[in-house]
């Protein structure tokens, strides 16, 4: 079986690369929408510690993970991830 490969999302946290659909930029009035709704139905997952939001990442499972690094140090590491 497979292992789960994993992308450094800032501050030790790891997110399953194959589960994200998308890595967007938190700063458009859409994104701002989906991510109170994610609040409001408990969705969210907050992985900057307590820095700025600087990129959302929307997971498979309807979870929106919040992230202290930029989408292109995220695309970095994706891209370092696959490949290895």
């Amino acid at each position: 079986m497979d292992q789960p490969v994993f992308v450094k999302i800032g501050f030790s946290n790891l997110v399953a690369l194959s589960r994200i659909i998308a890595v967007v930029n938190p700063d458009s009035s859409p994104v701002k929408r989906l991510i109170q709704d994610a609040r409001d139905r408990s969705v969210l997952i907050d992985a900057t510690s307590g820095r700025k939001t600087r990129s959302v990442l929307v997971m498979d499972s309807d979870h929106l993970v919040l992230s202290a690094l930029t989408v292109e140090e995220i695309e970095k590491a994706m891209q370092e991830e696959t490949h290895e």
